[in-house]
């Protein structure tokens, strides 16, 4: 089957509740059912970011494969980046069903899934065995358990056991599913978790990345930003699911809890994006992530400010064939534009404003 098969089925699979869906994605892939993209990337779409070389900017979203099953399907599938997880150190079942919400009036997504997973010795298990090297690179998303948590343990112990499967570690303290978890963007809190993942870490280790929530007050940025700068934080991934309810939402689910993904997540997430963008002012690596799902709105995920882009929810309603027509469309905006690559068009709106 072929990628353009397999989203033209999406339709079909849209049948069953949104939980029941995925989990048969997932099956789908671990089977070959979903094909591969086997056209050669655009030059113009490489790329060098977080000291790794991405063939393309266009990656997965953490929370589509929870525990790292199909990592090696959903990279064949054209993908430059896969972000695995989050993974908890211990399982958890998470919050009890129905807890994943259709938009589809909205081209959204709502849940409140509680970071249902099945630990981290199974997940480093799987990123070890994948047969190397991979054919694009590897993210690995951390959060802590809901209970009996103690971050300034449990994010070190989980940094050093991914260290030499992952490509890079994000830092998951923004989902709103998991009680508590969003106060750990604080400073004073981030703070003391960076110290003590700099314990463990020494001089070495992947990047470390830190994954922050759309709802943040617009002064509690500037000294995020600086906390990550001084503590070797490589890059932010901007942003996760927002607790707000746009009063543009038709769907008769936009009342249920839970973090909100998708189109309704464009225009906040990219706002943030460039104001992250001009604080950091170059010191940390942006990965755009929220409602993105055409070439059009990666490009202006990157122009605000982003040297890699994500996606979820779009994947989720078009399906695999989502991958090379953003790639496609993304390499004709940069040649339009006169850009030689995706880092030379990075910022270009955020700047205008400095």
């Amino acid at each position: 089957m072929t990628p353009r098969l397999a989203s033209a089925l999406m339709p079909l699979v849209r049948s069953l509740d949104a939980e029941t869906a995925h989990g048969l994605a997932l099956k789908a892939l671990n089977a070959g059912l979903a094909g591969a993209d086997r056209g050669e990337d655009d030059r113009v779409l490489a790329t060098s970011a977080l000291g790794l070389r991405f063939r393309n900017p266009v990656g997965l979203a953490a929370g589509f494969d929870k525990n790292a099953e199909a990592v090696g399907p959903l990279m064949r599938l054209g993908f430059g980046f896969v972000e695995a997880g989050s993974v908890t150190p211990r399982p958890q079942v998470g919050n009890p069903r129905p807890r994943m919400f259709r938009l589809e009036e909205d081209q959204g997504v709502i849940n409140r899934m509680g970071m249902n997973n099945r630990g981290l010795d199974a997940f480093r298990a799987r990123l070890a065995a994948l047969p190397r090297p991979l054919p694009a690179v590897l993210g690995a998303n951390i959060a802590v358990n809901k209970d009996d948590a103690v971050p300034e343990r449990d994010y070190p112990a989980l940094f050093a056991a991914l260290a030499d499967v992952a490509d890079y570690v994000a830092l998951n303290v923004s989902s709103p599913n998991t009680p508590g978890l969003r106060d750990l963007q604080g400073e004073a809190r981030l703070v003391s978790i960076l110290e003590a993942i700099a314990a463990v870490r020494g001089a070495g280790g992947p990047p470390l990345l830190v994954k922050i929530a759309p709802d943040l007050a617009e002064a509690a940025l500037g000294p995020m930003v600086e906390a990550c700068v001084a503590h070797r934080v490589a890059g932010l991934i901007v942003s996760n699911t927002t607790i707000a309810r746009p009063e543009t939402l038709r769907s008769r689910h936009r009342g249920e809890a839970g973090g909100l993904s998708g189109q309704p997540l464009f225009e906040r997430s990219t706002a943030m994006l460039r104001q992250v963008y001009r604080l950091s002012r170059g010191r940390l690596t942006l990965i755009g992530v929220g409602g993105v799902a055409s070439g059009a709105q990666a490009y202006a995920k990157i122009r605000a400010g982003a040297s890699l882009v994500q996606f979820y929810a779009g994947f989720a309603y078009a399906g695999p064939a989502l991958i090379p027509r953003i790639k496609a469309e993304l390499a004709a905006l940069l040649r339009r534009d006169g850009f030689p690559g995706v880092a030379d068009a990075v910022g270009v709106d955020a700047r205008k404003d400095f």
